[in-house]
């Protein structure tokens, strides 16, 4: 179980790897507005850049990880039972729904910068204006950090679940209790004694000659 959890951790937390440094990359990479060239009113010339590549790259990457830590751990919320009064599971919980925040939030913006770092322009039909669009700075790395996030949070959880599930105690808490209302298979009465304990019966001294000689 140990090295399922080792193989697991390292996986998920190369992938937020990956996923952070491509959101890094792609910020240095981006296209600027003083890299965009004017040839005409109405036609914009952007350079090359795999800023698009990175960011695709990136929402990949930790959208996997993603997949790996919720399929191995499965929803805690679904889970019902006395843990949920436990300091441990509530830390779970907290991390979980933070993970899942991160994660959405991070894969959008990556998303969403790897859509607009290849847009080529677009004019406002209403007052006759050409705009050139480029991903404003800090995006992809806004969305490197909430990826890394996401990931810590999503093992930390793993984690604590798994220890939980391992260990002796439920979700780390005390024991439960014994059943009070349970009766131990302990004899009410004592056992009949063998002995015979019956006293002396006393016969008659003509039934006992008769008996006799009969």
């Amino acid at each position: 179980m140990e090295r399922k959890v080792l193989v697991i951790c390292s996986v998920v937390g190369f992938l937020g790897l990956l996923s952070a440094a491509s959101g890094f990359a792609a910020e240095a990479k981006r296209i600027k507005g003083s890299q965009v060239k004017f040839t005409s009113p109405s036609t914009c010339i952007y350079p090359w850049s795999p800023a698009s590549s990175l960011g695709l790259t990136a929402a990949i990457a930790l959208m996997v990880a993603q997949i790996i830590i919720n399929v191995t751990t499965g929803c805690i919320c679904c889970k019902r039972g006395p843990h949920q009064a436990n300091s441990n599971w509530t830390v779970a919980l907290v991390c979980f729904v933070v993970s899942w925040f991160t994660f959405v939030v991070a894969f959008l913006l990556l998303l969403t910068g790897a859509a607009l770092n290849l847009q080529h322009g677009e004019e406002n039909m209403y007052f006759g204006n050409y705009y050139c669009y480029v991903v404003k700075p800090g995006v992809f790395a806004g969305a490197a950090i909430l990826s890394l996030s996401s990931v810590v949070l999503g093992i930390a959880y793993y984690l604590i679940l798994n220890l939980a599930k391992t260990g002796n105690e439920p979700w780390g808490g005390a024991p439960p209790p014994n059943q009070s209302g349970i009766a131990m298979g302990q004899p009410q009465f004592p056992p009949p004694n063998t002995t015979n304990t019956q006293g002396p019966v006393f016969v008659h001294e003509d039934t006992y000659m008769r008996r006799q000689f009969t």
